[in-house]
């Protein structure tokens, strides 16, 4: 019944329904005859010989059912039809922070307390995936176009077609999965999957996320053995589409800031635990200045070592 509903609330998955396309499928917005909005995720047709898109079906499926948390998108369920196989979500009228990054508009709307609600949203539904989840839940693709928000800008972290659950007597590898730009660097030499994968990720989007942009170029600057981003102001980093953060919004910032750059450490045991910055987002940073006027990224890096 609910597979006819959604034929017809999609006019068979007309293109004008369309809210994403994604690697394993698209995503659609549909109108139930209860006047409840949903999100479909319709997966691409399977090409002769291949499993991934099945297997990412299956994945989403076994991870989902098992997970409850309120920055995590909730799945309503399955529908493995022989024509279509379909997720179905709860729909979240904000849309991806991609999006909602690229529009001047929304990033304009977008203010520095609405961020680090986002920001302190994905921690902690990171720390649950890895801390509170047993076995523990890897993620393996956090990035800006996985985290969606809601009509108050609340995160939920979407898309586990590529979650991995830790076996904890065995070695984890698997095959390169994920976004390139936020994917962990060991993993261009080794393919074992561990938490420490999703920690570099959220040190990515966190960065994104104040920055307005993917901060690709200051990735760069962190892991050259020569330091190019010392004399860099940290206000000149932050997304020049709003004012500059003052008071508690600036020392907020600043103490996310410190975080972000813990968690993209090229060594993967001296970056932080989720459950670790989940922890430091929720302490109140009282003793960093409320200014960023004169604060230099440079500083920013040398302050790290004590969210370690």
């Amino acid at each position: 019944m609910v597979y006819e509903n959604i034929i017809e609330a999609t006019e068979n998955f007309n293109s004008k329904y369309c809210i994403g396309v994604g690697g394993y499928g698209s995503v659609y917005k549909a109108v139930l005859p209860t006047r409840q909005a949903v999100a479909v995720k319709k997966l691409h047709p399977l090409l002769d010989g291949e499993k991934s898109n099945q297997k990412a079906f299956t994945s989403e499926i076994h991870t989902l059912t098992e997970i409850r948390h309120r920055n995590i998108v909730r799945l309503y369920g399955f529908c493995s039809h022989p024509k279509h196989s379909l997720l179905v979500y709860e729909f979240l009228e904000g849309g991806s922070l991609v999006k909602l990054l690229k529009s001047e508009e929304g990033a304009k709307a977008f203010d520095w307390i609405k961020r680090a609600n986002v920001i302190k949203g994905v921690a902690n539904a990171l720390s649950y995936m890895h801390h509170d989840c047993s076995p523990s839940i890897i993620h393996r693709d956090i990035s800006s176009k996985n985290i969606l928000s809601d009509q108050e800008y609340e995160a939920h972290i979407s898309d586990f077609g590529t979650a991995r659950l830790l076996k904890p007597d065995s070695s984890n590898w698997t095959s390169l999965a994920g976004t390139f730009g936020y994917m962990a660097p060991e993993l261009a030499y080794t393919m074992e999957v561990n938490e420490k994968c999703d920690v570099f990720s959220f040190g990515v989007l966190t960065l994104e996320i104040i920055m307005g942009k993917h901060p690709k170029d200051l990735i760069s600057s962190l892991s050259s053995p020569i330091i190019t981003i010392r004399d860099l102001l940290l206000k000149d980093v932050l997304d020049q589409r709003l004012s500059l953060p003052t008071n508690e919004a600036a020392r907020e910032m600043l103490a996310i800031a410190n975080i972000a750059i813990a968690c993209l450490h090229t060594i993967p045991q001296s970056r932080p635990t989720m459950q670790q910055v989940s922890q430091e987002l929720s302490t109140q940073k009282s003793h960093l200045p409320n200014t960023l006027h004169t604060i230099t990224f440079g500083e920013v890096v040398d302050l790290r070592v004590s969210i370690v």
